[in-house]
């Protein structure tokens, strides 16, 4: 999951929950003293973290490296 750091610059947004969503998450909050809207954020990196490999634009570490090998061995044929 993507580690949140405290100072890091957030940007306010509108999100449309269910009553149920909210009553749930509320409650959460209220038990566990974390911010709802850092729930949501959690959910959200989840998300993120799960369909990432459908982000165009999005390549990891081992695919730019499997990219740079795979390139390597084409020029030397």
């Amino acid at each position: 999951m993507i580690p949140h750091v405290v100072n890091q610059k957030k940007l306010s947004t509108t999100i449309y929950i269910t009553e149920e969503q909210n009553e749930k998450l509320k409650r959460l909050s209220r038990f566990t003293k974390v911010p709802m809207a850092e729930y949501v954020r959690q959910g959200i990196d989840l998300v993120l973290e799960r369909n990432g490999q459908t982000i165009p634009g999005q390549l990891s570490f081992l695919d730019l490296q499997e990219f740079s090998v795979d390139n390597k061995f084409r020029k030397n044929f």
